[in-house]
């Protein structure tokens, strides 16, 4: 048996299959299983995916009870309003109230599944708190510009957990999904979808048999997909080796499903080929990803024709705090002029800065600003941003001089451009006169204090100082089910997709805890509806027997 040979091994048949065991697969196989149904996950490696390797932060609003416990007045009008500019074309009017409405609601489930939340409130801006804070404004909600018809609240949503929360999230969910009865197949890779009469009636996959590889494999899998998000050229090359292992093992399998089966496999951010495609301007940025995120949703779907939407939306993080004193700062082009208001979320900042600036960038600061943020590193720095402020404040992290158009020179920056752009900004200032960018006067200060500092915002600039991106768009789907859509509209019977590998509420832009706040949603959605379509398990077997 080779790889290009695998034996084929006939299986029983479910009421769900779900592939992809992260956080929206997980949601899927607990809705479908508490439905009644029987699932069956199957995951490329052993479940996870960028999930685990995520903040663990779940946007929910409108008056949910770690909202309340912390004493944070919220409403789903408001928050409503506020997705509206956020979402965009993303999903309807229709689906996001749903999402909206159901916000209070979610975290109910999520705890009832396990997870805990705490109304513990972080006092300043950050791109993500420290272990003494779990709720805090997590996107742009306080920009004047996004809150002028919606009054901001905090609705970022960590898991209560040590450091990152993602692990924790993903590994109570999994418990929770396997306590239900789903059963998980790990090291089960999907190569084809089974039609039958136009409807997806199952799935034919490679895997080892159980057991052929023991803990080693799976810690090296684990450390691979953690270097993948950390150190990607290293995790790359480590996971071509664990993944080359695990094929030349593998036969072919496959099985049905009375409902249907949901793909819940990621975005396709490690595919360089799909994003040079659809987004050429990210291709030098390194996807926040772990493995399984290469597309595979996107490559099934094209089996039936599948629809997609959104392909070309990324999203990319330079944060620029903490320390919150960066936000004094100004974020500026080669040519000096600002490219974006500095107090906006940190996907929200990156875009034109990737999009519209080829990825060249700079803040600026002086003396006091620079000395005002260097005293907030320690307290604001949540445990895996300390690399990143040690390396800012280093020597190589910056550059200084003694004046603005010598810091421009240093940088490549033309000097004319930043001295008129400072001056601008200074002026605006002792004018009393708003930001001409919408920033907050609490961000505003005159620049005058010499000397100049420049941190470079360019997506390869350091290890130290990373910049990853996740895709947003995939399958499109009809919002009611979740089940894919094929190119002419119409519903394909039996696939459904949640999470990023489908279109969804945080496919047009993303604010932290967006993806997962639609993984629960989508993944919830997918689940219930792939149980509640059961077909003749009868008629299925024997179409089973006569394709064997």
């Amino acid at each position: 048996m080779t790889e290009q040979e695998p034996t084929m091994r006939s299986e029983r048949v479910y009421d769900v299959v779900v592939v992809g065991f992260g956080g929206a697969g997980a949601c899927a196989a607990i809705a479908a299983a508490e439905a009644g149904a029987s699932v069956l996950v199957l995951d490329r490696f052993y479940g996870g995916g960028s999930t685990t390797h995520s903040g663990g932060v779940v946007y929910a609003g409108g008056g949910t009870p770690v909202q309340q416990e912390a004493g944070v007045t919220d409403s789903a009008d408001a928050m409503f309003t506020y997705l509206s500019r956020e979402v965009g074309d993303a999903v309807s009017a229709a689906t996001l109230r749903r999402f909206v409405d159901g916000s209070p609601a979610m975290i109910e489930w999520l705890t009832e599944q396990g997870l805990p939340f705490e109304g513990s409130l972080c006092p300043y801006k950050t791109s993500y708190p420290t272990n003494r804070h779990f709720l805090y404004y997590s996107g742009n909600e306080q920009v004047s510009s996004y809150a002028e018809n919606a009054a901001p609240a905090p609705r970022g949503h960590r898991v209560r957990a040590k450091n990152f929360s993602g692990a924790a999230f993903y590994a109570t969910l999994r418990d929770a999904a396997l306590g239900k009865g789903v059963e998980f197949r790990p090291l089960a890779e999907v190569r084809e979808l089974i039609v039958s009469d136009g409807a997806v009636v199952g799935v034919e996959f490679d895997a080892p048999d159980p057991g052929a590889f023991g803990r080693g494999h799976k810690v090296r899998t684990e450390i691979a997909a953690k270097l993948e998000v950390w150190h990607p050229p290293l995790g790359d090359r480590l996971m071509a080796k664990v993944v080359s292992a695990q094929r030349k093992r593998s036969t072919r399998h496959r099985v049905l499903a009375r409902g249907g089966v949901v793909l819940s496999t990621g975005g396709f951010g490690q595919n360089k080929e799909l994003v040079r495609r659809y987004a050429p301007a990210w291709t030098e940025v390194s996807p926040l990803a772990a493995g399984g995120d290469d597309g595979a949703a996107l490559r099934l779907g094209a089996q039936v024709d599948a629809a997609t939407s959104h392909l070309h939306k990324m999203s990319g993080w330079k944060f620029i705090s903490p320390p919150s004193g960066f936000l004094d700062g100004v974020a500026v082009g080669l040519s000096g002029d600002r490219f974006a208001n500095e107090q906006l979320y940190g996907a929200t900042m990156s875009e034109p800065l990737i999009e519209q600036q080829g990825g060249r960038g700079f803040l600026i600061l002086d003396a006091a600003g620079w000395r005002k943020a260097r005293r907030q590193a320690r307290s604001q720095c949540a445990f895996f941003q300390v690399p990143q402020s040690l390396y800012i404040f280093s020597p190589f992290g910056h550059r200084r001089a003694g004046t603005v158009a010598a810091l421009a020179s240093a940088c490549g920056i033309d000097p004319a451009g930043l001295e008129a752009t400072i001056a601008q900004y200074n002026q605006a200032i002792t004018a009393g006169q708003p930001d001409p960018l919408g920033k907050a006067d609490q961000y505003r200060r005159v620049l005058d204090r010499g000397p100049y500092f420049a941190v470079n915002l360019a997506p390869q600039v350091s290890p130290a100082y990373p910049f990853p991106f996740i895709t947003l768009g995939g399958l499109a789907v009809d919002e009611d089910t979740g089940a894919v859509r094929r190119g002419t509209g119409d519903i394909i019977p039996g696939l459904y997709a949640a999470g990023r590998a489908a279109v969804g509420i945080c496919s047009n832009s993303y604010v932290s805890g967006l993806s997962l706040a639609d993984a629960v949603f989508s993944g919830r959605r997918a689940g219930e509806n792939a149980a509640g379509s059961g077909r003749d398990v009868e008629i299925l077997e024997s179409k089973n027997q006569e394709t064997r």
